[in-house]
């Protein structure tokens, strides 16, 4: 029988990990400019957990999200949208985004500083956070 040596293996993590790694390269995360705060579990939510997850939240006037929305699902991991400040706007096919009064007061405990923010959350803490208007290009 064949085992598969180091090299093989560290490929195959590098493999899975990529859309992730892509995800935070192309949204160019900027912690310094976030209002949000690192480390801090999220406020409580309608949504089941998972290990790590990503977590959009964004409103009517953001504009056109489609990049955005393909660089996050691009990401492989579970989407959460919060369509926030009460006007529904959607998530895409496939993403049930939450809205109300709940979602709102869910991004203002958070201190959404600007729409759309993106976070990335691992065992219920937010791990990196990203906000503001997105290009579709590394910066």
């Amino acid at each position: 029988m064949h085992s598969p040596d180091r090299r093989g293996m560290m490929s195959d993590m590098r493999l899975r990990r990529a859309p992730l790694l892509t995800l935070l390269l192309t949204l160019g995360i900027s912690t310094a400019e976030a209002r949000v705060r690192l480390g801090e579990p999220l406020p409580q939510h309608p949504w089941t957990a998972a290990a790590q997850e990503v977590v959009v939240v964004y409103s009517h006037d953001c504009g056109d999200l489609g990049d955005l929305w393909s660089a996050v699902l691009a990401a492989g991991l579970p989407v959460r949208a919060v369509n926030a400040e009460g006007f529904p706007s959607p998530a895409p096919a496939g993403v049930q985004a939450w809205t109300g009064e709940a979602a709102t007061l869910f991004a203002r405990q958070l201190r959404v500083g600007a729409y759309p923010t993106v976070l990335l959350v691992q065992d219920g803490r937010i791990m990196n956070a990203w906000e503001g208007t997105f290009s579709g290009k590394l910066d």
